[in-house]
C-alpha cells in the first residue's frame, strides 16, 4: 500500500507559478512510476506529467511550462508549474502506478492522494 498526501495549492495570478509537493509513506517510490493529474469542475481527470525511473512525460497543454521531479530520499514527488494560465484551474491528484512503466491512463495508477485545489487568476 502506498499513502499519498498532496501540498502546495492555492492561489495564483496568471503567469505565476506554484510548486506541489506529493509525501509517499507506506513503501519507497524510487521504483514506482509517479505522476500527476487534474480535473476541472465539469471535465473529466486529465493527465498531466508522469516520472518513470528519472524519464519525464508531459501533456502537450503543459509541456515546457510544468516540471515534475522527484527526491527517492524524501520518498517525495514535486510538480513545479510556471507560467500559470487561468485554465489549469482544476484539483490536482498525485497517483502511483506499482507495475512496470508509464501511462497517460488514470485507471492504471493504483494509489491516489486527496487532491489539492490550484487556482489561477486572470
Amino acid at each position: 500500500q502506498v499513502q499519498l498526501v498532496e501540498s502546495g495549492g492555492g492561489l495564483v495570478q496568471a503567469g505565476g507559478s506554484l510548486r506541489l509537493s506529493c509525501a509517499a509513506s507506506g513503501r519507497t517510490i524510487s521504483t514506482v512510476t509517479m505522476g500527476w493529474f487534474r480535473q476541472a469542475p465539469g471535465k473529466e481527470r486529465e493527465f498531466v506529467a508522469a516520472n518513470f525511473y528519472g524519464a519525464t512525460f508531459y501533456a502537450d497543454s503543459v509541456e515546457g511550462r510544468f516540471t515534475i521531479s522527484r527526491d527517492n530520499a524524501k520518498n517525495t514527488v514535486y510538480l513545479q508549474m510556471d507560467s500559470l494560465k487561468p485554465e489549469d484551474t482544476a484539483v490536482y491528484y498525485c497517483a502511483a502506478r506499482s507495475d512496470f512503466g508509464w501511462t497517460r491512463d488514470s485507471g492504471r495508477y493504483n494509489y491516489w492522494g486527496q487532491g489539492t485545489q490550484v487556482t489561477v487568476s486572470s
